[in-house]
């Protein structure tokens, strides 16, 4: 009699799915503002890869690689959310589906300060 506990088949996630994953994930982060857009342009037409807002995801030899690109609020420690951002995200990948992670990029884009805080120059000038 055989009783092997093989799984009868094979699960496929598509590559939109990790894009949220991450999005979603990255979002949760403490500090940060909102998810940067890719910009169009010829240099996203020879990247491999999927885009999602914010994220690009390439899958190599069952591995994830991710860039994340966000905006961040302003008065944060840039590199002690960088990583709660890496590790927050990989392990949502591992636990969500399983894969391995390869490696995970964040490129912080910019910083959102309130409207009051940023003077004009004319409102520099004036005493």
């Amino acid at each position: 009699m055989n009783t092997t506990t093989r799984p009868p088949g094979k699960t496929t996630v598509a590559t939109n799915v990790l894009l949220t994953i991450a999005r979603l994930t990255a979002l949760q982060v403490e500090g940060i503002s909102r998810m940067h857009q890719f910009p169009g342009g010829v240099n996203r037409i020879f990247q491999k890869g999927d885009y999602g807002e914010g994220v690009h995801i390439k899958i190599e030899d069952d591995r994830i690689f991710a860039d994340i690109h966000v905006v961040l609020k302003n008065d944060v420690n840039i590199r002690e959310i960088s990583r709660t951002i890496q590790n927050e995200v990989g392990r949502a990948f591992s636990d969500m589906v399983g894969m391995e992670v390869g490696r995970i990029n964040v490129h912080i884009e910019n910083i959102d300060y309130p409207s009051e805080q940023i003077a004009t120059p004319e409102e520099s000038n004036i005493e």
